[in-house]
């Protein structure tokens, strides 16, 4: 975008938000029309030209942070104030605040794995014009498809990458095969397993905890049928990390599932320094936790009406 549209740009939001004027008024002033307007004043929330900050009361989730850190010796711990938000700003608000969370935590010459889903999608989406020094993000699972892409690795990884002025992999893969034989021939292909060697050196891991019988990404794309869905309910699954299962005590289940996917193990997912889980909403309490138990994640970020109701369970 050049130099001229930003400047337009940014008169259209000094108008729209310093001085509220309707889009309709804006639209009229400038001779277009008002969908346009409204794409630019969204544009400029996503590029870093508008940063719109709501300052809470800090005390009110400084106490609930503190305690989750401590029951599950967690590194650090972001509880999002989200009481009387509807769904969609709480969304927006969760995902703000995850990226200035991960922004921080980003360092010159990192190397840093996504995974896939909304909970990341909503946190690059938001994530500021950061430009680092030597970094590179690596998809954790594959990511191909034609259904909404920007929820994809590949596509998370390349966003992400747009925004710290750094480069990204793309693993040319399904996130999961028929068979597990079509696994480990896929694996064993050179610029896949050179993928997946990269996955497990990096610094952070960016991973979303789904939930397989609510709102659930693998569910929406046909990955999980009925019959999987019960067989997993009998093994007491409760969540999934990079798209690989585990039970209410933590552990990864024992279902052909998890051997048909192409990305990074639960297990390997261990050994990376720091492993940062976005979650939110009610329907993810049972899964949060089973990631916690399984000592999986050592940072968390969450909203807060969630976070309350972990702690009182």
């Amino acid at each position: 975008m050049n130099d001229d549209n930003i400047k337009l740009m940014s008169k259209i939001c000094k108008l729209y938000y310093y001085e509220a004027w309707t889009q309709e008024k804006i639209a009229e002033k400038f001779g277009m029309s008002r969908p346009i307007i409204s794409k630019m004043i969204q544009k400029a929330r996503e590029i870093g030209v508008v940063e719109i900050i709501v300052h809470d009361d800090p005390q009110q989730t400084t106490e609930l942070e503190k305690e989750l850190e401590k029951t599950y010796r967690l590194q650090q711990v972001l509880v999002v104030p989200t009481r009387d938000l509807n769904k969609e700003l709480v969304t927006s608000a969760v995902g703000k605040a995850a990226a200035q969370f991960v922004q921080r935590l980003i360092k010159n010459g990192d190397r840093i794995g996504v995974s896939w889903g909304n909970s990341l999608y909503h946190m690059v989406r938001e994530f500021p014009l950061d430009k680092k020094d030597d970094v590179k993000i690596i998809p954790l699972i594959g990511g191909t498809g034609n259904e909404r892409t920007e929820v994809h690795s590949n596509q998370i990884a390349y966003e992400l990458s747009k925004r710290l002025g750094g480069k990204c992999e793309s693993l040319y893969a399904p996130s999961m095969v028929e068979t597990e034989e079509l696994h480990e021939q896929i694996i064993q292909l050179p610029n896949i397993a050179s993928v997946l060697q990269e996955g497990e050196q990096i610094d952070l891991a960016l991973v979303g905890i789904g939930n397989p019988y609510s709102m659930s990404t693998m569910e929406r794309y046909g990955y999980l049928n009925e019959t999987v869905l019960r067989e997993l309910k009998e093994l007491d699954t409760v969540a999934d990390i990079n798209s690989r299962f585990i039970n209410r005590a933590g552990e990864i289940v024992h279902h052909p599932i998890n051997n048909k996917i192409i990305g990074i193990g639960l297990e390997q997912l261990r050994q990376v320094n720091i492993v940062v889980g976005l979650a939110f909403g009610l329907h993810k309490i049972e899964s949060i936790k089973a990631a916690l138990k399984g000592g999986y994640i050592q940072m968390l970020v969450t909203d807060e009406a969630t976070a309350y109701k972990i702690m009182e369970e």
